[in-house]
């Protein structure tokens, strides 16, 4: 599937004129994005591009530019601040409102995070939000000019090096980070949120994460972004943030908002809808827990979650390692951590010796499930034993291995 780049340029808040880029499907857009890229960085940054470019394969149109004084932009950097690069993501809504459709979903990296929690609330067709490694706090970036901070206050000006790279900063720039409440802005901008951060991102630490989710009303999502770095500088963690992101998206884009996704329903009942990304990828509601279901990629899925029988391990798996946990804790057993590792496959009833008949398919098939059980903190070799007679009382594996009923019925068409 191919995209085509588009160069535009725009007015900005200070008169000249902002480059950008925008990203289109091969087929008629999903829906508008806006990309809003990281302090001193450009709309051409890895996670930019990377992502921009990925959103535009599941078909979504992304518009990426280069605040003033950035990249290919026109104007002084020197003169411009957090207020400024929010009002020139405005601009960029502007531009899109005339002359395509304005953005339904909001996404920006870093300090580009922050602007976009600040301006959702006044963008109206705005829905949902992501954010990308974002401080929760835009007085974080002050620590960036740490070595020259006192030069900057009492000068009123100084030049820092970022990055390699060269820039002036000026008193004003500080005044106006510390003088922005993005946590207010946060917890009244009434969009859908979803956080992705990296526990170990060495630039904006996962506790911003923390405080902006906080901060923020439902709905609201984390994912982690395990072990990327904040630049996203691997290919494979834009893929991953595109692919979760334009699934979660599609949930509240469209005139009716969610449409035929699933919504939450009650406790004890599971919900999925084709997100449209990939061949298989579905969301997964149960409760008020949202998830993904996919194939691996050798399959012709994304990978992006568990495959269903993956759900069938860890449903036994962790219903095992409860069951095991309470009976520990009515015994009063100290074990310090249970681990159950589960797999499953097909095998000839003829090599399982102790299946029972009456599970062999019409293939001569079974199916197989195995645990294996790992407990930290225990030596005693009866308790242990025991613990293999308590994990065959789990209630997942009392029904896997029983023959089970399925009623299925087909909700009349709307």
């Amino acid at each position: 599937m191919s995209k085509r780049s588009v160069k535009l340029m725009f007015p900005g808040s200070q008169g000249t004129d902002l480059a950008a880029r925008l990203d289109l499907p091969p087929e008629p857009p999903r829906a508008f994005a806006l990309f809003a890229h990281c302090f001193t960085c450009s709309k051409d940054a890895f996670a930019a591009s990377r992502v921009s470019g990925e959103l535009a394969k599941r078909g979504f149109a992304v518009l990426r530019f280069d605040f003033t004084g950035l990249g290919a932009s026109e104007g002084d950097f020197a003169n411009t601040n957090f207020s400024s690069n929010v009002e020139d993501l405005l601009r960029a809504v502007d531009f899109l409102r005339t002359h395509y459709e304005a953005p339904e979903v909001l996404v920006g990296h870093s300090l580009g995070g922050a602007a976009v929690l600040s301006a959702a609330g006044s963008i109206p067709e705005a829905r949902a939000v992501a954010t990308i490694g974002a401080p929760s706090d835009t007085a974080h970036v002050i620590k960036h000019f740490k070595a020259r901070l006192d030069e900057i206050r009492e000068d009123g000006v100084a030049e820092v090096t970022l990055a390699g790279r060269r820039f002036t900063i000026k008193k004003q720039f500080l005044d106006d980070l510390e003088a922005q409440e993005l946590a207010a802005r946060i917890a009244t901008m009434n969009r859908a949120l979803l956080i992705f951060h990296a526990p170990r991102d060495e630039i904006v630490g996962i506790e911003n994460a923390q405080a902006i989710y906080e901060a923020a009303r439902h709905p609201k999502s984390f994912i982690s972004l395990d072990d990327a770095d904040h630049l996203l500088s691997r290919r494979a963690d834009a893929v991953y943030v595109a692919d979760v992101l334009a699934a979660w998206a599609s949930r509240y884009l469209g005139p009716e908002g969610p449409g035929l996704l699933p919504v939450p329903g009650p406790d004890g009942v599971a919900s999925v809808a084709e997100t449209g990304a990939g061949k298989f990828q579905n969301q997964v509601v149960a409760g008020a827990h949202e998830l993904l279901a996919d194939e691996p990629e050798a399959f012709g899925g994304l990978g992006s979650g568990p495959s269903p029988y993956d759900y069938l391990n860890i449903a036994l798996a962790s219903c095992t390692s409860m069951t095991l946990r309470m009976y520990a804790a009515r015994k009063g057993y100290e074990i310090a951590r249970f681990r159950v590792h589960v797999s499953h496959d097909r095998v000839h009833a003829k090599d399982c010796q102790a299946c029972g008949e009456q599970h062999i398919g019409k293939d001569g098939r079974i199916d197989r499930f195995t645990r294996e059980i790992e407990i930290e903190g225990l030596d005693d070799a009866a308790i242990r034993a025991r613990m293999i007679e308590i994990a065959d009382k789990c209630p997942v594996h009392r029904t896997l291995s029983r023959i089970s009923h399925i009623t299925t019925t087909l909700k009349p068409a709307p």
